[in-house]
């Protein structure tokens, strides 16, 4: 009898176990399981990420004026013809705790000092704390759904960036060069919507660390991603001058740019930035510009991409100004060579426009004396990423 008792409880302990197990295995995958402290506790250590580039490069210009000086584009940080130049070394400090966080960036060498509004390359070494910081803001983002930020940081408006390693190009554009390049002030980012986000900003007079003209300039972004498809639409405006008469016949500006890019397949992509600014007294235009600017890159292999920049741009003509503006069509090519963090970017560039400048050590103006030019240069690049 005991063993046939022994018999019918094992029966039931293994009934019992088999249910249990079918039970367990019909769990859903979603029903929740409380995370362990330890998890929780390792998934709120703050994160810190230190990174940075070095970039130099090769100009050699190929056209020339009346008096054979060498002729050079009116952009950014290439402005020596025939020589070697080089660009910066860049440090970018990235730090996030929780909702809050921080970016701390500069950076040492000529295209710091032009990317922070002095155009004299040949002072980069004395230059000051406003010349080396390239952004510097702290982040604060109570929901998911918003970030606020506070600071310097780099600007919302146009397609190509300071940083070297974030261009397919080496050589900039003209609706680059004519900036802005920074803000310093403060936005908030919003998550509209899956796909769907928003920012609005308050800031000092356009690329200027402290304000130098009284009076603060609005931005403001409206952006959408689907598919392969992301553009956003830029504003932004506030007084340029302050003339100081009793009229308040101060000059203000006002920009609207669209950037967008489309991702047609895995090794080949689209840009565009259209901008038109314009600048006024009283109602009346007294400066500005308009353009647009397409990009394609394609990807020929793991460790080769080609890329082309077409862009127009044309300076806008004052009220009652009687010579024509200044206009320029512009083709660049840039090939890509990749090696680990190196990247070798031999480039080919024509430019035919209304005025360019001869060999006189820079500037992102237009400033030659020159009628109906067009000028060609190659350039080779080294940018080295860590």
């Amino acid at each position: 009898m005991k063993l046939i008792n022994k018999l019918t409880f094992t029966a039931l302990l293994l009934s019992s176990f088999q249910l249990f197990a079918q039970d367990a295995a019909e769990l859903p995958v979603t029903d929740p399981i409380p995370a362990p402290v330890a998890e929780e506790k390792e998934a709120e250590e703050p994160s810190f990420s230190l990174t940075g580039y070095v970039d130099a490069y090769y100009q050699g210009n190929l056209s020339t004026d009346a008096g054979d000086n060498p002729l050079t584009f009116p952009t950014s940080f290439t402005p020596a013809p025939n020589t070697f130049g080089i660009g910066m070394v860049n440090l970018l400090a990235e730090k996030t705790v929780g909702k809050v966080g921080f970016v701390g960036q500069i950076g040492f060498g000529p295209r710091a000092v032009q990317a922070n509004g002095d155009g004299n390359y040949g002072e980069f070494f004395g230059a000051n704390w406003s010349q080396t910081v390239q952004q510097l803001f702290v982040t604060y983002s109570p929901s998911d759904a918003i970030t606020f930020s506070m600071g310097n940081f780099g600007t919302f408006v146009g397609y190509e960036v300071i940083d070297a390693p974030a261009n397919m190009n080496y050589s900039t554009s003209y609706l680059f060069s004519n900036g802005p390049f920074y803000h310093t002030g403060v936005k908030a980012d919003f998550a509209l919507a899956e796909g769907f986000g928003a920012m609005i900003g308050i800031f000092n007079d356009t690329d200027t660390k402290i304000d130098a003209v009284e009076g603060k300039h609005i931005g403001a972004q409206l952006s959408a991603e689907a598919g392969g498809l992301a553009a956003y639409l830029n504003f932004l405006a506030g007084k340029e001058e302050d003339n100081g008469d009793e009229n308040d016949m101060d000059q203000n500006g006002f920009q609207v740019d669209l950037t967008a890019t489309y991702e047609v397949s895995e090794s080949f992509m689209l840009g565009l930035n259209v901008s038109d600014k314009n600048s006024s007294i009283d109602g009346n235009t007294v400066g500005g510009f308009t353009g647009a600017a397409l990009y394609a890159t394609a990807g020929l292999s793991e460790s080769f991409d080609i890329s082309f920049r077409g862009e127009y741009f044309a300076e806008k003509e004052a009220e009652g100004q009687t010579t024509p503006s200044r206009s320029v069509t512009s083709f660049t090519l840039s090939g890509n060579f990749k090696q680990g963090d190196l990247r070798i970017v031999p480039e080919v560039r024509f430019d035919s426009g209304s005025d360019f400048t001869a060999d006189n050590g820079g500037g992102i103006d237009f400033g030659g004396t020159f009628e109906d030019n067009s000028a060609i240069s190659l350039i080779l690049a080294a940018i080295y990423s860590f």
